[in-house]
């Protein structure tokens, strides 16, 4: 068989494989083994891993895809400076993402424009790049989808289909607050992924005010006792980030004014004995 026929052979059957990368490198690495004279097996282990990483790549972007994500932000573009009340070890100790597969939450509590949202998504953009499946939504939406899938007798196949994410995102809990059925479902969607899956939550409601959101005091203190136990607790502080940047943009030097008190404080209920673990 030709050199040309033989190579036609090879692409038509890692198409038939679907291995993407060995179509794309083989060549390449095929001269290289020919002018060094390197054995089969070093040649044959660097296509396995041009595929293998190919592979790992194009699951990272699909999950990214399907995390539906409003905007990706990374740990990278993270402002250290500006954000105030978290420190970054602890972050960068969730980016390894050990609190999803140990299935614990992460609360990020703390005023509007702390960057919350942001510390939510980037947590949530590192979980896809490591291959874990992951969702964002936020509460309000949350809540619409489960009244409106029981009120369509749906409502088992979408909660199974919650139960399969590995990170479930639930954003800007506390800014919209729910009728009963809605805090009933929430809670029974979140009491089911309790030791089970991973959820990170943003709000800007302290623990105290929670049962504004729900409506029901005795569900709101059964849901924090679950979501507080075997969780890590964040708390973002200062002004809003966005309105500090418009002030920057506007004013840039300093009109000699003390800054603006930080009242908004973050307070968590007492853990469990063994069980939340409070970020520094």
């Amino acid at each position: 068989m030709s050199n040309t026929a033989l190579e036609a052979v090879i692409r038509e059957h890692c198409r038939e494989l679907k291995l993407a990368a060995f179509v794309r490198e083989y060549p390449a690495l095929c001269r290289r083994a020919q002018d060094g004279g390197r054995p089969y097996e070093e040649f044959l282990h660097e296509l396995l891993e041009a595929e293998v990483i190919s592979r790992r790549q194009s699951t990272a972007r699909r999950l990214l895809r399907e995390a539906h994500f409003p905007d990706v932000k990374t740990l990278d573009q993270v402002d250290w400076q500006a954000l105030k009340g978290v420190s970054k070890p602890k972050i960068l100790e969730l980016a390894s993402c050990q609190f999803i597969t140990r299935a614990e939450t992460v609360i990020v509590a703390g005023p509007i424009g702390t960057g919350k949202t942001m510390l939510a998504i980037a947590l949530g953009v590192e979980a896809t790049r490591r291959r874990f499946r992951a969702l964002f939504t936020h509460a309000a939406d949350l809540v619409q989808s489960l009244v409106e899938a029981r009120d369509a007798r749906d409502l088992t196949r979408l909660q199974q289909r919650y139960e399969k994410v590995g990170l479930l995102i639930v954003d800007e809990l506390g800014f919209v607050p729910f009728e009963r059925t809605g805090g009933e479902l929430l809670f029974n969607l979140l009491a089911q992924r309790y030791e089970r899956r991973a959820t990170i939550i943003t709000t800007n409601l302290a623990f105290g005010e929670w049962v504004k959101v729900f409506g029901d005091e005795k569900l709101t203190t059964a849901l924090l006792d679950r979501l507080t136990h075997h969780s890590h607790i964040l708390t973002t502080r200062g002004e809003s980030y966005r309105s500090h940047k418009r002030n920057d943009d506007k004013d840039p030097v300093h009109d000699g004014r003390p800054p603006p008190s930080e009242k908004h404080e973050i307070t968590a209920p007492p853990p469990r004995t063994g069980g939340g673990k409070k970020g520094d």
